[in-house]
């Protein structure tokens, strides 16, 4: 059984998009994309630095186009579909939730909002590598943070002010053996981005929904969802909410998922699932090379 899984924020860096672009009708696809959300995504992807990328309201569409781009040239059909914070949105349109260019404009609105909110305080994000959640989580909280993603694969991702990310890195908890910064420019899934939630509640309504054709899994619990709506409204709440990756390892496992290809910018998540995941097939989109291999792996274990 295949599972297909989008990354998210912190995946982009400078010039990745640039060989997919050589792929037949890529170019035209991401001028198309461009074009109906007011975003040069050629650009960003092939020539803006890492600052430019950081942006939020550029890495998302960013991140989803790549993985909608990767996703077609792949041309597999999944048993089940996940995605890492904005990469949801990605693993929607696969899921036959929305289309491609509403998952664009869709993504577009939440980026910008996201960067508005994350805007009025200077907040940041810091994965913790090591250590025992019952430990960490606690530890967290006393120092005003949230344990924003729980990603299994023993990393847990802090958000808060600038502030209280500094006193994290003074003060690590117990058995944390570093605590990284990650090129991102907001706490996401936390309190911080509820203005955001508003802005995308109020822009869904325009949206033409289906429930999806194969298994979603929502990174909210870890819980497929079986409704358009439903995935549509988690969506939304998710902006603010922390990201239980560890939860959709968990259900991969229990639905005897046997591989997993992590789509372009891959190899965050594929990191993650062969730590959480012993005996699991993994492969991560890069560069188109790596498409053949992929395609080996799915004919072995697409089904189910």
């Amino acid at each position: 059984m295949l599972v297909l899984v989008a990354p998210g924020q912190g995946a982009q860096t400078p010039g990745f998009l640039t060989p997919w672009l050589d792929l037949p009708g890529a170019a035209d696809r991401i001028a198309a994309w461009s074009d109906a959300i007011g975003l040069d995504l050629a650009h960003y992807g092939t020539r803006a630095d890492a600052d430019e990328i950081r942006d939020t309201a550029v890495a998302q569409p960013l991140l989803v186009a790549a993985g909608l781009l990767s996703a077609a040239a792949l041309d597999a059909s999944p048993s089940v579909v996940a995605g890492h914070s904005v990469g949801e949105i990605t693993a929607a349109a696969l899921a036959g939730v929305i289309d491609d260019e509403a998952a664009l404009r869709f993504v577009r609105t939440r980026g910008l909002g996201m960067a508005e909110a994350a805007a009025v305080t200077e907040t940041g994000m810091a994965a913790l590598l090591g250590g025992d959640p019952d430990v960490t989580i606690p530890h967290l909280e006393k120092l005003g943070l949230t344990a924003a993603n729980v990603n299994g694969g023993g990393q847990i991702v802090a958000a808060g002010t600038a502030a209280q990310i500094a006193a994290l890195e003074a003060d690590k908890p117990e058995g944390v053996r570093r605590v990284v910064a990650l090129k991102v420019a907001g706490a996401f899934h936390t309190h911080h981005m509820a203005p955001a939630v508003e802005k995308l509640r109020a822009a869904v309504g325009d949206l033409t929904v289906s429930d999806p054709t194969v298994r979603y899994v929502s990174n909210a619990d870890g819980h497929t969802v079986a409704t358009g709506t439903e995935v549509i409204a988690r969506l939304v709440g998710q902006v603010a909410n922390p990201v239980r990756w560890d939860l959709c390892m968990e259900t991969f496992q229990s639905l005897g998922v046997t591989a997993l290809v992590e789509l372009s910018p891959g190899g965050t998540l594929t990191g993650l699932a062969k730590r959480a995941l012993p005996g699991v097939k993994t492969l991560a989109l890069k560069t188109p090379d790596d498409l053949d291999t992929a395609r080996a792996l799915i004919s072995e274990h697409a089904g189910a």
